[in-house]
């Protein structure tokens, strides 16, 4: 039997595909491929065998080019392929064709992915990318919506709102996620972000204490630009 193009799984690739995955994960990126590519050969039809030979090249061997022929082939089998779609949205997305993954992510949220949280910042990641701030923004919202208070996303929505022109809602979101953070967890390049702010606003006194805690909060592995941005900072705030 077939489902929506699929063709019912034969038991005996199921060890096959975990060979594939075990050699990927052991860094035999070639043999992996090697094998993949022959498992599609015996079996043009199979799904998920297609879509492994489209990971194995887009994601473990960072040739997105490459995979999408082969998420391409899985689409015309199973239009509604819904991870398979995503994939190859990733996949424009890496190559710089951003209107072309927004409209295939949009095509994922539709068909009701189970992973809503992560296609709302990688469409988000791809609306910045063509300057579309609004819609960046929303998306933002809509994945904070899905793990609220993560100062992560709080971030990226704060930079978001910055290129956007709207600066102090920027800074309520970085104070938000600075609240949750104490100790060793405290980000410094938050508190950057967040002088920087101040500072444009003339709360040299704010700047002065985020920059001040930044530099105190900085941590083995912090890059040096990040070093040199708070001491530039606080000179300014003087």
């Amino acid at each position: 039997m077939e489902r929506n193009g699929r063709q019912a799984w034969p038991p005996e690739l199921s060890e096959p595909l975990r060979e594939v995955d075990r050699l990927r994960r052991g860094g035999r990126y070639t043999s992996a491929l090697a094998l993949a590519r022959k498992l599609a050969d015996a079996h043009p039809e199979q799904v998920r065998v297609l879509v492994e030979v489209g990971l194995t090249l887009g994601v473990w061997g960072g040739q997105p080019a490459e995979a999408l022929p082969w998420f391409d082939r899985v689409l015309a089998l199973a239009p509604g392929h819904a991870a398979t779609r995503y994939y190859r949205s990733l996949a424009l997305a890496r190559l710089g064709r951003h209107v072309e993954a927004v409209e295939g992510f949009t095509q994922v949220e539709a068909a009701g992915f189970r992973k809503a949280l992560v296609v709302h910042m990688k469409r988000a990641e791809s609306l910045g990318a063509l300057g579309r701030w609004s819609e960046a923004e929303a998306d933002w919202t809509a994945a904070l919506a899905e793990d609220p208070g993560n100062p992560w996303l709080l971030q990226q929505r704060a930079l978001t709102r910055i290129r956007a022109g709207r600066k102090e809602a920027a800074e309520e979101d970085l104070t938000t996620a600075l609240q949750a953070q104490e100790g060793d967890a405290v980000d410094p390049e938050l508190l950057h972000a967040r002088g920087v702010l101040r500072l444009e606003r003339g709360d040299r006194v704010g700047a002065r204490a985020d920059f001040d805690a930044g530099l105190a909060a900085l941590r083995v592995g912090d890059p040096p630009t990040l070093l040199d941005a708070l001491r530039a900072g606080l000179r300014d705030a003087r």
